[in-house]
């Protein structure tokens, strides 16, 4: 018999470097952290019924303190945090995963819009409760015999085609294969995913919320995707990972500047996770800023809201510093020394594990 209950939990994410590369096929480094989303799913009514006309699926959004209901047969639109829902529960059921009706309680600790990747964690969180739910199979056997390449593929499906944010799949990737103390060198074109140990040795990474949110199907995201999308046929390759040289000078302006920041930003990755290696964390924060100079002035999705969060670690000492996620709001990073002072309003962060399921049957 099916579970009555399942609780699901994953991670947001840090990315320590490598941004806007994974939807232009290239590398990425980013980090799990503890922070992330809950799901409690309960099976309620005639679970036998399946997906039956009268089989409804509940979510209630405990920190907004909204509800949703729908049929879990044709689950329809929706705007906010009710897209992400009904079209995880649409593309589960589209994928051949025999889903039973359920009320979901969903909370978070990880805040949304600050570019710590809320979305992809509530994404990754819901599938794994609901599949859990809905599993025949003993407990924890759905995560440990799916391919979770796969689930971040589906995840990727909800934000595109749902709530029409094209999105790669670092967030998702990051979220269900994160592991305490690691990073994950991730490759977009295989989507090989090679661990790197993330020993900080008293060093702290701290994130600090610029205050502004950032939406990435309002703001300039699919924009610059689109802009990557052009510069490559202008450059007669497939994605932007095939250049072998700078292509600042062979494009118009800003496709080339959007060009040569993903040019790079995969060099800055591979930099990166060679100076993880050696323990070099110093050349981490020479990075960090790099690749913040590179966002703002070339590839131009930072802010005026942004520069401050990034000038206040600066100020406070830290070794390096820059914003992640899309960018266009959202929270920045830093790296500290150690005995070193975060600035006000800074948290630490550290690599935790990836998503999991919380209780037993």
């Amino acid at each position: 018999m099916p579970p009555e209950r399942s609780d699901a939990f994953a991670p947001g994410r840090v990315n320590l470097i490598g941004e806007h590369t994974d939807y232009n096929l290239g590398l990425a480094l980013p980090f799990a952290i503890a922070e992330g989303v809950t799901v409690r799913a309960r099976a309620h009514g005639d679970v036998d019924s399946g997906a039956g006309a009268a089989a409804r699926i509940e979510a209630f959004a405990c920190d907004l303190g909204e509800r949703d209901e729908f049929a879990l047969a044709d689950p329809p639109a929706a705007e906010g945090w009710r897209a992400f829902v009904r079209g995880t529960v649409a593309e589960l059921g589209r994928a051949g995963f025999p889903l039973v009706p359920a009320s979901l309680q969903i909370s978070a600790d990880v805040p949304a819009g600050a570019g710590l990747s809320s979305s992809a964690a509530l994404e990754v969180a819901l599938c794994l409760a609901l599949l859990e739910l809905s599993s025949q199979a003993p407990r924890g056997a759905v995560l440990e015999s799916c391919d979770r390449t796969e689930l971040a593929r589906l995840c990727a499906r909800v934000e595109s085609d749902w709530v029409r944010a094209h999105t790669g799949l670092l967030d998702q990737l990051a979220s269900l294969y994160g592991a305490p103390d690691t990073a994950l060198c991730i490759d977009f074109r295989s989507l090989a995913i090679e661990p790197v140990p993330l020993q900080l040795d008293g060093w702290t990474l701290v994130v600090l919320d610029s205050g502004e949110r950032h939406e990435h199907a309002a703001s300039g995201y699919n924009e610059r995707r689109a802009e990557c999308a052009r510069a490559c046929q202008l450059l007669g390759v497939s994605s932007l990972r095939e250049l072998d040289a700078d292509p600042l000078t062979l494009l118009p302006d800003p496709l080339g500047r959007r060009a040569s920041h993903v040019f790079g930003e995969n060099l800055r990755v591979r930099e990166a996770e060679a100076a993880l290696r050696d323990g070099d964390l110093p050349a981490i924060g020479e990075l960090l800023s790099a690749s913040h100079r590179s966002l703002r002035d070339r590839y131009e999705v930072s802010t005026p809201a942004v520069e401050e969060a990034v000038q206040r670690l600066l100020d406070a000492g830290a070794a390096g510093a820059r914003l992640i996620g899309g960018g266009f709001g959202g929270s920045v990073l830093g790296l500290f020394s150690p005995g070193a002072r975060a600035a006000a309003g800074a948290r630490e962060v550290r690599p935790g594990p990836g998503a999991h399921l919380l209780d037993a049957r």
